[in-house]
């Protein structure tokens, strides 16, 4: 296993790369770019002298819907023949660890919040128009993800649904803690646990376009550039969130996201 993070050092506030020791108790930092050349030369650093934050920093992230049999079924929604999928903007963006806040808007509040725990796959290096049979090799690794959504958002307006804005709220798009570079997809488990209990649990296995196919639709779309993140659909076992729980993606293999929520008079 080879997990990487991005971490504050708490004593020089620095932002760095590092590649988490397999103990799991201290981060080996390094100098020079994860999506670059980097020296594995920095100082090693407990897990209580850094802050994690986002373990990259995509210039966009892309969520695809309507990507798992399972969900497909119990909703009756047919097979798409090409990936589904929304942008959510940067400002949605939270660390590990971070607070999802619910927010409010110039007209009221924005109804039933909703987590969708998530395999994220990290793009390793510039990609456009690339085939599936080329895309394993531009995915850097992959990354626990959060895709908030405000559910009644999204059909408030019957002539136009709002992807954009049910998703990019700020700290509606959670990832990391961090990226792992050596596993396979097809065997990894998404769970979801709300307050410690078990609300998701599915296999990545049965998505309808694994990574390398989604990697390629999408860069004949639009240019993927390195760290930028792409999360995979969720299943079955969404529910709304409330203040005051703490909401935890897990994937073995890779890692646990936890983020707690809170409830905000934010203007939006």
């Amino acid at each position: 296993m080879a997990k990487w993070c991005r971490f504050i050092n708490k004593k020089t506030a620095e932002i760095n790369f590092g590649q988490l020791s397999q103990d799991g108790a201290n981060i080996q930092s390094i100098q020079g770019d994860l999506f670059g050349e980097y020296e594995f030369n920095g100082p090693s650093l407990s897990l209580h002298e850094i802050d994690l934050i986002t373990p990259c920093q995509p210039s966009k992230m892309i969520g695809l819907w309507n990507n798992y049999h399972a969900l497909a079924k119990q909703q009756n929604n047919s097979i798409p023949i090409e990936p589904l999928y929304f942008i959510k903007s940067s400002n949605s963006f939270l660390k590990p660890n971070g607070v999802i806040k619910l927010p409010k808007t110039t007209t009221g509040t924005v109804g039933r919040v909703i987590y969708e725990g998530e395999l994220g796959i990290v793009v390793g290096k510039t990609a456009k128009e690339i085939t599936v049979a080329d895309a394993k090799d531009y995915i850097l690794g992959y990354t626990c993800v959060n895709d908030v959504t405000a559910l009644e958002i999204l059909t408030k307006d019957e002539s136009f649904k709002q992807w954009t804005r049910a998703k990019s709220y700020d700290t509606f798009g959670p990832f990391g803690p961090w990226i792992e570079t050596e596993v396979t997809y097809d065997s990894l488990i998404v769970k979801t646990f709300i307050n410690g209990r078990e609300r998701q649990s599915y296999p990545c296995s049965d998505m309808i376009f694994n990574p390398y196919q989604i990697l390629s639709h999408l860069s004949f779309d639009m240019t993927l550039y390195a760290g930028d993140v792409i999360a995979c659909g969720t299943s079955l076992g969404v529910l709304p969130i409330k203040d005051g729980q703490l909401i935890e993606v897990e994937i073995e293999g890779i890692g646990k996201l936890a983020n707690t929520v809170g409830d905000v008079d934010l203007k939006i």
